[in-house]
C-alpha cells in the first residue's frame, strides 16, 4: 500500500508563489513518473506537469514558463514551484505517481487526495 500526502495549498493573490508538495510513503521500490493534475470547478481534471525518474519534465502550455516541477528521490518527494499565478489556476492539485513495489516488473499508480489552490484576482 502506497499513499501520497500532499501539502501547501492555500489561498494567493494573483501574480504571487505557492510551492505545493507530495510526499509518497508505503512499499515502494522505486518511482517511476511523477505528475501533476488539477481540476478547476466543473472542469475535467487536466495535466500540469510531470517528471521522470530521470529528471525529464513536461508541462501543459498554461504551465510553461510559471510552474517548474521538481522531485527529491531520496524522499520519495515531488513539488511543484508555482509563480506568477493567475485565478485560472485555481483548483485542487492532485500529485500522481506511478511506483514499482518489490523490483519486479509491474508497476503501479496511485493518487493524492487532493490540495485546494485558489488564486484571487
Amino acid at each position: 500500500q502506497v499513499q501520497l500526502v500532499e501539502s501547501g495549498g492555500g489561498l494567493v493573490q494573483a501574480g504571487g508563489s505557492l510551492r505545493v508538495s507530495c510526499a509518497a510513503s508505503g512499499r515502494i521500490f522505486s518511482i517511476n513518473t511523477m505528475a501533476w493534475y488539477r481540476q478547476a470547478p466543473g472542469k475535467q481534471r487536466e495535466l500540469v506537469a510531470t517528471i521522470t525518474s530521470g529528471g525529464s519534465t513536461n508541462y501543459a502550455d498554461s504551465a510553461k514558463g510559471r510552474f517548474t516541477i521538481s522531485r527529491d528521490s531520496t524522499k520519495n518527494t515531488m513539488y511543484l514551484q508555482m509563480n506568477s499565478l493567475k485565478p485560472e489556476d485555481t483548483g485542487v492539485y492532485y500529485c500522481y505517481v506511478v511506483y514499482n513495489p518489490d523490483g519486479g516488473g509491474l508497476f503501479y499508480d496511485v493518487w493524492g487526495q487532493g490540495t485546494q489552490v485558489t488564486v484571487s484576482s
